[in-house]
């Protein structure tokens, strides 16, 4: 046959083309135009040759034609002959990859099997002297043997052991070493290993610890971690290992690295949970004896938390199926020492191995419930003991944070009320509940204000007491949540707010378990806090409606604070006072059902009926003059607005369309109130407001049944347009012409319809009439031009056409400034253009806005009259504020010399996110930066000296960029300039401000530790 000729010839040069001759015999075997017969006897004169490569080649040949074959083609017997063919060619290169593919085939029987492993063990005993390559592909062979093929490799006993560890012993490539550890590992597992423990484990333990690192840009993404990870099951596969594993592990826990240490105490871990109960019962305590030392004299805290894990398995370990608490059990005996030692640390609560003493005990006690049971009993009698004799709130302290963790241990042995199962051993606390319970009340209500970090340990006990399964009655956990409502009312408020804080996060937890007792005991107490009015200056009242509203979790207890704090707010409506409480309490409202799924509420309706109430109360408020009361004021209706927005978009289509057509006569009579729109010229500052609840209403109506609002007819789409453009024009109120132009941009965005979107580029650009179509135009019509362009823009409408428009405003002497800050605006995010208002938002709005502006931005700055030049910066930085790294990395080189001539203008926010950018630039790409060193470095230290001429924000992020750049610019190209810098640190360590003096500390110390190049000698 020609093929086995043209392979040879073509293999070295083009081993694809190579392989497709291959494949074309293989494809001719099967289309019985050769037969196998042919194809070997084609071999013939080259498997003999004197020469190994070609011999190679020529088995190779035939292994790429097996490979290629459909794996149900060859028969038994043709599997048998090609296996045995091979076999007997096995030191000829491609041989092996033959074999592989021959097992991979379900005729591939036993004998097969055990021919092929018995061959590579008689002529591979040299693989550790021969390539990489080349072992690799023997060690996938004997794996794939392995995991096709065990029973029969396995029937072969200690011949398959001790060959298969000869073979793959001293090994040292990762790649090859994940797939050795695999193999070793089945074998420690499943082989008879009794008679050959120590050479197995010596095996694998050579490799301990294991200290790889991977070469950069490492095509097979082994790290060291998955070589630990397989050497540790390798090492926990079996029992008999433990003679040597143990004693060995010890001894590395003496290694100066963390890292070993840290290897050591997981693979301690690993083993106490393989190993039987038998076995680590053996070594409990002598493991106890040096764990204990990594706890209890720590150095890091990642090694101490891995000791405990260690010393917890061991224990669950211990504790597998057992239910007795007899004190001659294994677990038993291996905590009886712990408790003993833990005990003797403890008699000094204030000594520093106190505290790990309480965490050993608390980590044990959560390994099953018998460990914590014998625990209780040899601890907390002298616990309780040491407390009543402590002579100082400091010792006091100290031991109710031991009894805090065990509490800990409690609540995860036990559970907590809502736990359905229960342990079979009794709560080893019931014994002591009373006394316990009296102990921390006593602390934290009869102890000294001042000691506020005793009693919030004292409170955290009381709390978990509550909590822990079937131990308290409910009267007793009513008593302590009367406490807790003391400290969160409590008038003096000096230096409490953690005690106030921890009260309020006890109460929410109780309110998980029986929110009964929070709404008979909680509510009415802070209810009576909360006044019918309130006078200026007095907010006492937020931290009740606070501690209503986080307690407020269960959905009885929300019902319940909803329905009481709307019939709070009516009273309150009905008095004169400051409009703060009021918002206050409709803020609470909204935090309290943003947490609901308002959807499925049955009380939805009721809800959507009050809050029509309310919107019907200030549209009429805000209509006759003499009735000003809290809510005619702006403020308040933006909070009430928030939370009808948020009920709104609960309500189905019908009732949302319904709402929408109500917008502006806000459910009102025709004499009840005075619509803000259409516009009339007689309208009051306090009608123009309800322009706010209008916005918020129609935020909340989905985009299907949206229709306009009355008084306008379907059909009027322009007039309605054009009339809430006038009456934005005309409001002076920031927060009413600001909810305006959130309105004219959301209608704009989410309403209108793709035929109606020229009518809206129209008014924004039609020459002579519109909005900033004409050469003579107004702050506020940019202003108004803005907004519709944000609209078209978060949708992709009309994109280029606008921002053309929009930045050649930028040359505009007496607008361009204002201009310029609306470009922020463009791609800001806003409470009411939003997503979850049902906004079109375009995932490509920034990125098509960056593309658009910055080629005209650098270009218009360049030819721009210096007057203007500043303009262009203003606009840049409010684009860059909100654009992607991604985004801006591309265009860097365009980019920076105008960040450059961002720090010398006056602004001080254009200043500040331009050094923010900057320092983004840095750290993406710190060569654009290096050839511009000088200019940066200098514009920095003068943007962080002086406070005077730079705000806290810009003089803080200048040394944050400049903190930056060693470790990410080449030391050489700052190197000149170290001196400059740290010298001009010494000026900013006075800063006023204590941030800015810090990180001057830090960047000081970052550039002087840049080091100077060695000289030669």
């Amino acid at each position: 046959m020609s093929d086995v000729r043209d392979y040879l010839l073509t293999v070295d040069r083009d081993k694809q083309g190579a392989l497709q001759i291959a494949q074309g015999t293989a494809s001719k075997l099967e289309k019985k135009e050769v037969t196998l017969i042919n194809i070997v006897q084609s071999l013939g004169e080259y498997i003999n040759d004197e020469d190994d490569t070609i011999r190679s080649k020529a088995v190779g040949f035939l292994s790429q034609v097996i490979g290629a074959l459909q794996p149900t083609f060859l028969s038994r017997q043709q599997i048998q002959v090609l296996c045995q063919f091979l076999c007997d060619r096995i030191e000829d290169g491609g041989a092996v990859g033959g074999l592989t593919k021959l097992q991979e085939l379900r005729r591939f029987n036993k004998e097969m099997t055990i021919m092929t492993l018995r061959a590579m063990l008689e002529h591979f005993q040299d693989l550790q002297i021969r390539p990489q390559s080349q072992r690799h592909q023997i060690l996938a062979l004997l794996n794939g043997l392995m995991s096709n093929h065990r029973p029969a490799t396995l029937s072969l006993g200690d011949e398959s052991l001790v060959g298969i560890l000869d073979l793959v012993s001293g090994e040292k490539d990762p790649r090859n070493l994940m797939m050795v550890f695999s193999i070793l590992k089945v074998i420690m597992v499943e082989w008879d290993i009794v008679k050959h423990a120590e050479t197995l484990f010596d095996a694998v333990f050579c490799y301990f610890p294991i200290t790889f690192r991977p070469p950069p840009d490492d095509p097979y993404g082994i790290t060291a971690q998955d070589l630990k990870t397989r050497l540790r099951e390798c090492i926990a596969s079996s029992r008999y290992f433990a003679p040597y594993a143990f004693p060995q592990l010890i001894d590395k826990l003496d290694s100066t690295s963390p890292t070993v240490k840290k290897d050591v105490l997981q693979t301690i871990s690993a083993c106490a949970t393989s190993y039987g109960v038998t076995t680590i019962s053996t070594y409990s305590v002598t493991l106890w004896d040096s764990l204990k030392y990594e706890i209890l004299n720590i150095q890091e805290e990642d090694l101490a938390e891995e000791a405990l894990s260690a010393l917890r398995t061991i224990a669950e370990k211990l504790s597998h199926g057992l239910n007795s608490t007899d004190p001659k059990t294994p677990l038993a005996s291996y905590l009886r020492p712990i408790t003993k030692e833990c005990n003797e640390q403890l008699q000094a609560p204030q000594h520093k191995q106190a505290k790990p003493a309480g965490q050993i005990l608390k980590s044990l006690g959560t390994a099953s419930p018998v460990a914590f049971f014998l625990i209780v009993k040899a601890v907390v009698p002298p616990l309780l003991t040491l407390y009543q004799d402590a002579d100082s709130i400091a010792k006091q302290r100290a031991l109710l944070e031991v009894l805090l963790q065990l509490l800990e241990a409690a609540l995860s042995s036990y559970g907590t009320v809502s736990l359905a199962t229960e342990p079979a051993i009794e709560n080893p606390l019931g014994p002591f509940k009373d006394r316990l319970f009296e102990m921390f009340s006593q602390a934290l209500m009869s102890t000294a204000k001042e000691e506020v970090s005793f009693r919030v340990v004292a409170l955290k006990c009381l709390e978990r007491l509550c909590s822990l399964r079937k131990f308290l009655q409910d009267n007793e956990i009513g008593m302590a949540v009367q406490y807790f409502n003391d400290i969160v009312l409590s008038d003096d408020a000096d230096g409490r707010d953690d005690l106030k804080n921890a009260a309020i996060e006890a109460l929410v937890e109780i309110s998980k378990i029986k929110p009964a007792l929070i709404m008979d005991i909680t509510f009415p107490a802070f209810m009576a806090r909360l006044p019918d009015t309130c006078a200026e200056g007095d907010r006492a009242y937020l931290v009740t409606l606070e501690g209503l509203a986080r307690v407020s979790v269960e959905k009885a207890t929300s019902d319940t604070l909803v329905r009481r704090l709307f019939n709070r707010l009516d009273a309150v409506l009905q008095n004169p006072g400051t409009p703060h409480y009021p918002q206050a309490i409709l803020s609470t409202l909204q935090y309290v059902l943003s947490r609901r799924d308002l959807v499925s509420d049955p009380n939805l309706n009721s809800y959507f009926e009050k809050m029509v109430a309310l919107i019907k109360r200030t549209a009429t408020a805000s209509t006759d003059p003499g009735m000003s009361t809290a809510l005619s004021k702006a403020p308040t209706m933006v909070v009430l607005g928030r939370l009808f927005c948020l009920i709104v978009h609960a309500l189905d289509s019908h009732r949302q369309r319904s709402v929408c057509g109500q917008a502006y006569t806000l459910f009102c009579e025709k004499d009840q109130c005075n619509p803000v729109l259409p516009p009339r010229l007689e309208s009051t500052e306090a009608q123009r407001h309800t322009i706010i609840l209008s916005t918020y209403l129609l935020a909340g109506v989905s985009r299907d049944a949206w229709q306009i609002p009355l008084p306008y007819g379907q059909d009027h789409f322009m007039v309605y347009l054009n009339d809430l453009i006038a009456t934005s024009l005309h409001i002076d109120s920031p927060i009413s012409r600001r909810s305006a132009l959130q309105q004219i941009a959301l209608l704009v965005n989410k309403f209108t319809s793709n035929e109606n979107l020229h009518y809206v580029t129209e008014t924004l650009l039609a020459p002579h009439k519109g909005l900033l179509g004409s050469t003579t135009y107004s702050a506020q019509a940019i202003r108004v031009g803005f907004w519709i362009a944000k609209g078209l823009i978060l949708r992709l409408a009309n994109t280029e056409e606008v921002l053309n428009r929009l930045l050649s405003l930028l040359e505009n002497s007496e607008h361009g400034a204002s201009a310029a800050r609306g470009f922020e605006l463009l791609l800001a995010p806003d409470e009411i253009l939003s997503k979850e208002n049902g906004a079109t938002i375009r995932l490509l709005a920034k990125q098509k806005v960056f593309s658009v502006c910055i080629p005209v931005i650098s270009e218009g700055f360049r030819s721009a009259d210096p007057a203007v030049k500043s303009n262009y910066l203003v606009a840049l930085s409010g684009i860059l504020k909100h654009t992607a790294t991604a985004v801006l990395l591309p265009e860097i080189g365009t980019l920076l010399p105008l960040l450059l001539q961002s720090l010398d203008i006056q602004d001080q926010e254009v200043k500040a996110a331009s050094i923010v950018v900057l320092a983004i630039v840095t750290k993406e790409s710190p060569t654009a930066v290096e050839e511009h060193v000088s200019s940066v470095v200098s514009r920095l230290l003068k943007s962080a000296a002086d406070p005077k001429s730079n705000s806290t924000k810009v003089r803080y992020n200048a040394l944050v960029c400049l903190r930056s750049f060693p470790g990410k610019v080449k030391e050489s190209a700052l190197l000149p300039y170290r001196r400059a810098v740290t010298r001009g640190m010494m000026t900013v360590l006075d800063d006023p401000k204590r941030d800015v003096r810090k990180e001057a500390v830090d960047c000081r110390s970052a550039w002087s530790n840049i080091d100077e190049p060695e000289e030669d000698d």
